[in-house]
């Protein structure tokens, strides 16, 4: 969730420093701060935008080679000056950043605290870096030793860089359930909670593994060791990014470039993979392990937020069209409830970054009792394709907007890959079905065009609902979890209230708040409940309730009840989540800029979640 960057070598580390902050803006953020070598240690750190920042710096020194930067979303202590990385160590020696959560600092800062240190902030972090201090003063060994020392005192998860003004030619980096990417230039090293501040300087990388520690220094070399202490050969890999791919090409937000991005995100994800004319769908991991999956008695689903909704959606495609029986949980509960978990089944997590803390120990579980693991993740050599022993890449680029929209519905298009290979293998569908999907999903990125053309009417929609207080979102079947993928689109960058439900269930409770000033947004495309949706939408508007219905091109009956409608093109019914959701995501836009909100970045939200 906090965002690292460092540098060391030959250029002036500060610049570099602040453009990485900015490049990881997007993940959320209270605060931001930086700490230069020069003669001794300097530190300038701000609550706010890293704009406020450098308003702090201003003419201020700032030169030096090497130097750590930081953005923090709160855990430990409130959003303040204090509070922001980097922290020093008592002796001014050491400055650290750090993401991720120490467990068992309260019982570290006790033992500190009696043996004479004194602590500025509320952090955790700083305890960390005064425990550093402690063995440093008891140990007659470089840096990088304490430092591993020190870990073997931890309790939890971190990615944290170290500098020591005693030792100016290296910067110590490690990691453990939190991400950190090594950048390798000329005689220079970069390091990054992403690739996304490193790929304008460098395509070589090194993805620290779990438990490892590097030693980078000014001379051009590295070294990564275990906190074990053995040795270990880096693993370079080349990354597969454009520095165009980080900015908004024109669109007043990420987010909305991210929407019109679908089409080809979307055809991305199934490129080499979709082979209509061959019938076939061919996914690597899926081939790997088909026996297991095949066989599977069950498969269970393991995510969070975005990555839940398009878990639900799954459920619907494995049971429906490859009958397999299907569980999705929240990541976050999934591990506390002493779950049953089999070596005859497979356990998919979903996780655009593919760091997130929650899924990474859903799977850590899963792994542990012998079940197949399968990811699906955005982010090449991420934390969750290194553990699973199957995976696939839905190929959609980088996504800087908080609010998830390619990321999902790259998502639901592999799973609906994935549902349909193995339905093919298991014979549970017949031939021009089959056929029908394959051709149907290749023609999907074409609908989505289709439907990002109704951007003028979706607008005018806003307009008349911007200022609502709550909205109901209902849908049925596939669209059931579109409901909800809607409403929480409209909480997180509008901030106002929504809800989504299955609409048969608004009898059951929800119908009680609807009134003339309740937006009702029903998905009503499903040939198979179009009928009683039609019903639904009869009883919100006895209620007096305002209707927003997305519905499938040349409707005519619920066109004429809903008080808007919003046409998108017919596709067979598996497929409909990944054309009406467009419709919600533009109307959660709008009415986000409408009411003046950080698109991009909403309050309180990080975009990779890799803390519990």
């Amino acid at each position: 969730m906090c965002g690292i960057v460092a540098y060391i070598g030959k250029r002036e580390a500060y610049p570099i420093l602040i453009k990485g902050l900015q490049r990881l803006e997007y993940r959320g953020y209270d605060s931001a701060g930086v700490a230069l070598l020069q003669d001794g240690i300097e530190v300038y750190k701000k609550q706010g935008k890293v704009q406020d920042l450098l308003d702090h710096v201003g003419d201020r020194e700032t030169s030096g080679n090497v130097g750590i930067g930081h953005t923090r979303w709160a855990t430990h202590g409130k959003p303040n000056d204090i509070n922001a990385h980097p922290h020093l160590s008592g002796n001014g020696r050491l400055a650290i950043i750090h993401n991720g959560i120490i467990e068992n600092y309260a019982e570290l800062k006790t033992i500190l605290e009696n043996d004479g240190h004194v602590f500025q902030s509320e952090t955790d972090t700083e305890v960390l870096c005064h425990l550093i201090e402690e063995l440093q003063n008891q140990m007659d060994e470089p840096i990088e030793e304490v430092v591993r020392v020190a870990l073997t005192k931890v309790i939890g998860a971190y990615a944290i860089v170290i500098i020591d003004r005693d030792d100016p030619s290296k910067l110590i980096a490690a990691r453990k359930a939190s991400p950190l990417v090594i950048g390798i230039g000329k005689d220079e090293f970069f390091m990054a909670s992403d690739a996304s501040p490193i790929v304008e300087y460098t395509k070589n990388v090194v993805y620290l593994g779990d438990e490892e520690i590097a030693v980078v220094t000014l001379d051009g070399k590295m070294e990564i060791k275990t906190i074990d202490d053995q040795l270990q050969t880096p693993y370079i890999q080349e990354l597969d990014l454009e520095i165009e791919a980080l900015e908004k090409g024109g669109f007043d937000h990420y987010m909305l470039k991210e929407i019109y991005q679908q089409p080809s995100t979307i055809a991305d994800a199934m490129r080499g993979r979709l082979l209509t004319e061959q019938s076939l769908i061919r996914l690597g991991g899926i081939e790997e392990y088909a026996n297991r999956i095949v066989n599977a008695d069950r498969i269970i689903i393991v995510a969070c937020g975005t990555s839940w909704h398009s878990a639900l959606i799954a459920e619907y495609l494995f049971e429906d069209l490859a009958r397999v029986p299907v569980e999705v949980e929240y990541a976050s509960e999934f591990r506390y409830r002493n779950p049953v978990i089999t070596n005859k089944d497979v356990v998919i997590a979903i996780s655009q970054s593919g760091e997130t803390a929650d899924t990474m120990a859903a799977l850590e579980l899963a792994n542990q009792r012998g079940a197949l693991t399968y990811g699906i993740v955005n982010v090449v050599g991420s934390s969750i394709a290194r553990v699973t022993d199957a995976g696939s890449y839905i190929h959609a680029g980088p996504e800087i907007g908080v609010a998830s929209t390619k990321a999902f519905t790259g998502q639901v298009t592999l799973l609906t890959m994935m549902a349909l290979s193995i339905a093919n293998k298991r014979g549970t569908l017949s031939k021009s079905y089959y056929q029908q999907l394959l051709q149907e999903l290749e023609a999907i990125p074409d609908k989505i065009e289709a439907a990002l053309a109704l951007d003028p009417k979706i607008k005018y929609i806003a307009q008349e609902f911007k200022d609502s207080e709550n909205a109901l979102y209902l849908g049925r079947g596939y669209n059931f979890p579109v409901a909800l993928e809607g409403a929480l689109k409209l909480k997180e960058i509008s901030y106002i209230h929504a809800e989504g439900y299955p609409a048969a269930e608004m009898k059951h409770g929800p119908i009680a708040l609807i009134d003339e000033n309740m937006p009702v947004v029903v998905i009503a495309t499903n040939k198979s409940a179009y009928e009683k949706i039609a019903s639904n939408i009869q009883e919100v508007k006895a209620r007096k309730g305002r209707v927003i219905a997305v519905v499938t091109e040349g409707d005519r009956t619920i066109s004429e009840i809903a008080d808007y409608t919003i046409e998108i093109p017919e596709t067979i019914e598996p497929l409909t989540p990944l054309l009406s959701v467009i419709p919600l995501q533009l109307l959660s836009y709008h009415i986000a800029v409408m009411r003046d909100c950080d698109v991009d970045q909403p309050r309180n939200l990080a975009k990779s979640v890799t803390v519990e």
